[in-house]
């Protein structure tokens, strides 16, 4: 589990890449994607079959990326996300957050080993929405239940 400080410092970055960023607008990560946008983040959308995310340029790789982000937020299956991590490492992102909320987790123990093995500050199953203020309520919910329970990160 991510500390509270690697959560803080993620969200901390101005320029982020939001990986498996979705066309649909329905999408959960394109409500990731607004939110973040929403709370001052810079994005960069990734998705190797889309020009355009949210009415911003979308990239088709993360080689594409521009050297300022900083942080990438993985959306993708699970099983694809150790080759995110890889991309993203070999481009030289610093920090990685492997998504869990809403649909299927980005999480797997081979891409959380990957970040560890490589000294890249990991947030490995959170959504980023729990974590940005003002959070949504439902949000707030989910925060409080995580809280109660011994499971939100400190």
């Amino acid at each position: 589990m991510a500390t509270r400080a690697v959560i803080d410092d993620f969200l901390a970055q101005d320029h982020l890449a939001l990986v498996g960023a979705s066309r649909d607008p329905k999408a959960f990560s394109s409500t990731v994607y607004r939110e973040l946008r929403a709370h001052g983040h810079t994005l960069y959308p990734v998705n190797p079959n889309a020009d355009e995310i949210e009415g911003d340029r979308c990239f088709h790789s993360i080689d594409e990326l521009p050297p300022e982000v900083a942080g990438a937020s993985v959306m993708v299956s699970a099983d694809r996300a150790v080759g995110v991590v890889d991309e993203c490492t070999d481009h030289g992102i610093p920090r990685i957050w492997l998504h869990k909320g809403v649909g299927p987790s980005s999480v797997s123990d081979e891409a959380v080993a990957h970040c560890r093995e490589r000294g890249i500050p990991v947030v490995d199953g959170e959504c980023p929405l729990m974590f940005t203020e003002p959070a949504a309520a439902v949000h707030r919910i989910h925060r409080f239940e995580r809280r109660i329970t011994g499971r939100l990160p400190t």
